[in-house]
């Protein structure tokens, strides 16, 4: 059985965290130093002067990090990706591509020739990746919704990033079939082992059982090679009625997606309805249930399936009654902070933390609340090339936060 994960057991965390700035002066200082905007909740706990017992205090103070603001003015920030020479890109919803120079510093003009993206609601431009061989060919990939609220799709174009501008622009993916609303479209990617692309889908919302119908690719997760061409050993090539694209299927909206080269597994996260958020480690030609079992129920209250089991189907590693609302994943793989090197560390915007979750094989066996004194939604977060964990978080005056050991 997979570990279940009630977000509602580490909500102490945020108030230990507020009590032991108030009787720490020297860690009120410090805080109120970093680049962080305070909420009056903060304001008004601190000025309360809340007590700690000693070992609270002593607990709180061994904190294994700090954060920091590295750089702002973002608006809705989506997804964020490192370069090689430090420099990062970093989509920001509504259609811009913007590039952060390696100390911080936003560049003040978006990058050139994004395609036209559809936007509002959920839609938007979504994620951005580097070419494997980026070094060489200065080629990136961007996933987007396209089309008109009537009729839209998720897109993925490659192009040649130039130095503020995008050029050979080319549409390599357009999901079938098309749907209206502006809501799940999924959009994360990730390169495999073998440089083919993997690219995550929602299940357009009003649409959902089509997550089990192989004739098109919502609730899908696809495979492509990098010019668009489908691979010769995506599991469902050659079989009547299925698209050729899909990897795997049963997804409700994949928001977080990312490949563990140690223990050479890709892993998935979407989010539930009423409850039900999960990862998953994905492999080929699996089912993993949506809507045929979840253990959520849908907005209204209703039941969506008397199923959180259903033969056939994947059960998730973990997952999280109340949702979290996941988005964005990292494997960490940095040196900063050896003591979670290869665990999975989960962003999620209703609860406004981030999960360090431990796999053993395709199960949780540990679960730690982080970086819930923010505040934030995160709707992204990497393991930078320094080491530190990079937070983006998701308002109309977005930030990345860089969290370093201390």
């Amino acid at each position: 059985m997979p570990i279940l994960i009630s977000s509602t057991r580490t909500a102490g965390g945020m108030f230990s965290m507020l009590a032991a700035a108030a009787v720490s002066g020297a860690l009120f200082a410090k805080l109120s130093t970093r680049k962080l905007s305070a909420s009056p909740a903060l304001v008004a706990l601190l000025i309360a002067g809340i007590a700690l017992s000693p070992d609270q205090a002593r607990a709180q103070s061994a904190k294994p990090y700090t954060i920091e603001t590295f750089a702002d003015g973002l608006d809705s920030p989506w997804s964020m990706a490192f370069l090689p020479d430090g420099r990062a890109l970093i989509t920001e919803k509504p259609g811009q591509l913007r590039l952060v120079a390696a100390d911080g510093k936003l560049m003040n003009a978006p990058i050139a020739g994004v395609p036209k993206v559809f936007y509002g609601g959920q839609a938007g431009l979504f994620d951005v990746l580097p070419s494997y061989d980026f070094a060489q060919s200065q080629q990136i990939f961007i996933s987007y919704a396209c089309g008109t609220r009537s009729a839209n799709h998720l897109c993925v174009a490659s192009a040649k990033l130039g130095e503020n501008s995008l050029a050979n622009v080319k549409e390599i993916f357009r999901s079938q079939m098309a749907k209206s609303g502006s809501a799940h479209y999924g959009g994360r990617m990730a390169w495999m082992p073998d440089n083919t692309l993997i690219v995550t889908l929602g299940d357009g919302y009003s649409y959902r059982e089509e997550a089990q119908n192989l004739s098109n690719h919502l609730g899908k997760i696809v495979r492509l090679n990098v010019d668009g061409s489908v691979p010769k050993d995506n599991p469902f090539v050659g079989k009547q009625g299925a698209k050729p694209e899909i990897y795997s299927y049963g997804h409700r909206n994949v928001q977080g997606l990312a490949y563990d080269a140690v223990n050479k597994r890709l892993i998935a996260h979407e989010h539930g309805p009423r409850g039900g958020d999960e990862v998953n480690v994905i492999t080929p030609g699996t089912n993993y249930g949506w809507p045929k079992a979840t253990y959520g129920i849908d907005y209204t209250g209703a039941q969506i399936s008397p199923y959180k089991e259903y033969e056939g189907t994947q059960q998730p590693a973990i997952y999280w009654v109340p949702s979290i609302a996941p988005s964005g994943i990292t494997v960490y793989n940095g040196d900063m902070f050896p003591q979670w090197k290869g665990n999975l560390l989960v962003g999620a915007l209703k609860a406004q933390q981030v999960s360090r979750v431990v796999l053993k094989g395709n199960k949780a066996t540990e679960e730690e609340v982080l970086f819930k004194e923010v505040g934030a939604r995160f709707r992204d977060i990497r393991t930078g090339p320094d080491g530190a964990i990079y937070l983006l978080t998701d308002s109309s005056d977005g930030k990345v936060l860089r969290v370093s050991a201390r």
